[in-house]
């Protein structure tokens, strides 16, 4: 019998070719991918670095941008180099928004971004030429409004951006027609291009364009039907446009056969009675008028003094004004305040019912309601004070209690899209030691932010104010409790706010409000991107910072250096703006005073600090026993955070953590503090003021 043997498939068989093949396809996209996004990340690397070369940047905004780190290496996905935004390791848009950048905007460089989508220059001084956008197609959000910008704009300057949908271009000198490439863009939904100089017709937009606005150019002609359904605003501000949803264009049209026929002259008598006849319609008329304007007028006054008493009647209010805050001027009502020649357009004309605040976070409960803006004018009211951004007013609302109104002018830059989508951006913030914004009212010209009024008033005034009417100056427990609210109300802000370079921006004591358990409240914070720049260098506090007055520059350390002047205040009792050095206390005499720089107290402060430990503290401030250790170490953070030298400042982060440990009083030692608090680097700087100084700690 013969055994027949299976014959078995060779190593080589096809299944077994498959396998391999399909081992060796995987091992390959598995090695090739690493070596993709390594490849891809190299090169956003070097664009950027390439497009830096040709920006200006004095403030040194882009200094985290260096070849040592790749753009979106940073833990969680996202970038390490500022106003990069990255998504699976590529860079997907630029957000270089309110930085002080200059010079030009390089496409070449931007064009070796393959993953770039959105691109972000706003409120910067970049000029020309006019970029080459057209390269970069697969941009969707291009936003460059408010920069240096000028002439006309190629006619082809925007063909081939098939994918873009925003285009923001407000607040620059362009000159000429409005691009008409801009019409062939299929996916345009935003195009936003007021404040220029634009001339010629407006161009028939096809697209459903969600927001247009083209107010305050030079535009003339009967505007598109296409466009006719639009907000008038859209085209406030051109003297020339004409057709619907503006004024009809004046009609030049030939006159119908049946129109020439003139009907046959009245008599000479029929004249002399319709002209008595109308002139009596008339009178009547406008007596019918007058008597119906008075009538409204008295029942309105009635009702304000019906719903809105007099502010000495309302006991809280009159309370809290006498008690913190000096020279206050009553009026009325805010409108009155606001405007006692009756010349604002506030709440008045035509457009009242378009007019109306807008709330920025949830408001009412416990007894209040939403008010409009008709109350809030009609509301009794008095001046708080005239700050250099703006007066305030308190306001007692009908059913909703007493609010403050503060009044700008200075915002007029702005478009009121990106105003609006920064107040909302302020009033989603959240934490115990900031004050809430709850409403906002845009006007071109002006402005007004409503919050909720803090009885007790400004620091300020408890430092400076209150001592001089003969009342106990703060203690010492309560001055600790006020700087490690406002730092760590600072400390929020930099997480809540990372792209602004100064989050604050205005830190001061009249800026820092207190409640009924002497809790700080920050005010008037991230307001520099909406404040006009030439303004803020002028007027905010950071602009007075030395690196500011020396290089024309602030850096993420300037609000710490605000911080440190702040702390300096509230331990000394001096009030920066104004300082002086007085005899005996370092050797200036009161016929020499110092320039009125704010950085002098802290120089002061060095000065009187290495000369006697406790010269330079308030002499007013209470303070339990055991504590003057942990007041001077407290001084010696605020003289850390005021130092000149920028590089050589502390980190907020730093800053913050070494002041949360300051206790009320305690027994640490000066070598425990420095090894908790300051790196090597840092402690001959705090412990080179003199022995004396330090040995009290």
């Amino acid at each position: 019998m013969e055994n027949t043997k299976k014959k078995e498939s060779p190593p080589g068989g096809p299944m077994h070719h498959f396998l391999s093949l399909s081992i060796f396809a995987i091992a390959l996209v598995l090695v090739a991918a690493p070596c993709s996004a390594a490849s891809d990340e190299n090169s956003d690397a070097a664009a950027l670095l390439k497009f830096k070369s040709f920006v200006e940047d004095p403030s040194g905004a882009l200094s985290s941008w260096t070849a040592s780190v790749p753009p979106c290496a940073a833990r969680g996905g996202g970038s390490s180099w500022a106003g990069v935004i990255c998504s699976r390791g590529n860079v997907r848009g630029l957000q270089l928004e309110h930085m002080g950048l200059g010079g030009r905007i390089d496409v070449d460089s931007l064009a070796g971004l393959r993953w770039l989508r959105s691109l972000s220059f706003r409120n910067n001084s970049f000029g020309d030429p006019f970029p080459s956008v057209g390269r970069l197609g697969p941009l969707k959000a291009l936003f460059f409004s408010h920069n240096a910008f000028s002439g006309e704009i190629p006619g082809s300057a925007f063909d081939g951006m098939l994918s873009l949908k925003k285009l923001h271009m407000a607040g620059n000198q362009f000159t000429g027609k409005i691009p008409e490439s801009l019409v062939k863009l299929p996916r345009l939904i935003e195009l936003k291009a007021e404040d220029n100089q634009f001339t010629g017709p407006v161009p028939d937009f096809k697209q459903k364009l969600r927001i247009l606005d083209l107010s305050y150019n030079s535009l003339e002609g009967p505007i598109p039907v296409s466009l006719s359904e639009l907000d008038p605003s859209s085209f406030a501000g051109n003297k020339a446009l004409c057709d619907a949803p503006l004024a009809p264009c004046s009609s030049s049209a030939t006159p119908t056969a049946s129109s020439t026929i003139s009907p046959p002259p009245p008599p000479p008598c029929a004249d002399s009675q319709i002209l008595v006849l109308a002139i009596v319609l008339v009178s009547a008329l406008l007596l019918l008028l007058f008597l119906v304007a008075l009538i409204l007028c008295l029942r309105v006054q009635n009702r304000s003094s019906s719903n809105h008493p007099p502010l000495e009647s309302i006991p809280s209010l009159n309370a809290a004004s006498n008690s913190s805050v000096p020279n206050l001027q009553k009026m009325s009502s805010l409108k009155d305040a606001m405007d006692p020649m009756g010349s604002s357009p506030i709440g008045s004309g035509s457009s009242r019912k378009a007019e109306k605040l807008t709330f920025v976070r949830d408001y009412g409960g416990g007894g209040r309601r939403r008010f409009e803006l008709q109350d809030l004018l009609m509301a009794s009211a008095e001046i708080l004070g005239g700050g250099c951004l703006g007066p305030s007013y308190k306001a007692a609302v009908a059913a909703a209690g007493l609010v403050v109104v503060k009044r700008y002018r200075l915002m007029n830059n702005v478009g009121k899209e990106e105003f609006q989508e920064h107040m909302r951006r302020l009033g989603r913030l959240n934490h115990p030691n900031l004050l809430p914004l709850l409403a906002y009212y845009y006007r071109k010209e002006e402005k007004l932010l409503v919050s909720d009024f803090v009885c007790r008033g400004s620091l300020a005034i408890h430092l400076h104010y209150n001592r001089d009417r003969g009342q106990l100056a703060l203690d010492w427990p309560t001055r600790l409790k006020i700087v490690k609210g406002v730092a760590k109300g600072l400390s929020y802000l930099y997480f809540a706010l990372p792209t602004l370079i100064t989050p604050h921006g205005h830190l001061k004591s009249s800026n820092v409000l207190l409640n009924d358990s002497f809790e700080p409240l920050l005010t008037e914070y991230g307001l520099v991107p909406v404040i006009n720049q030439e303004c803020s260098e002028q007027l905010m506090v950071a602009y007075r910072s030395p690196e500011y007055l020396k290089n024309a520059r602030v850096t993420r350390k300037t609000e710490v250096w605000g911080l440190g002047m702040l702390i300096l205040e509230v331990l000394t009792g001096k009030f920066p703006a104004n300082f002086y050095l007085q005899k005996g206390s370092g050797g200036v005499s009161d016929d020499h005073p110092i320039d009125h720089d704010c950085q002098d107290l802290a120089a002061w402060v060095k000065m009187g600090a290495a000369a006697a430990s406790q010269a330079v503290l308030d002499k007013e401030m209470r303070a339990p026993p055991n504590s003057e250790g942990e007041m001077m170490k407290l001084l010696k953070i605020g003289i850390a955070c005021c130092e000149e030298d920028v590089e050589k400042r502390v980190e907020m982060k730093a800053a913050v953590e070494w002041i949360d440990e300051v206790k009320e009083k305690g027994d640490v030692t000066d070598e425990d503090f420095y090894s908790a608090y300051a790196s090597d680097a840092d402690v001959p700087s705090l412990r080179g003021l003199s022995d004396d100084f330090t040995r009290k700690i």
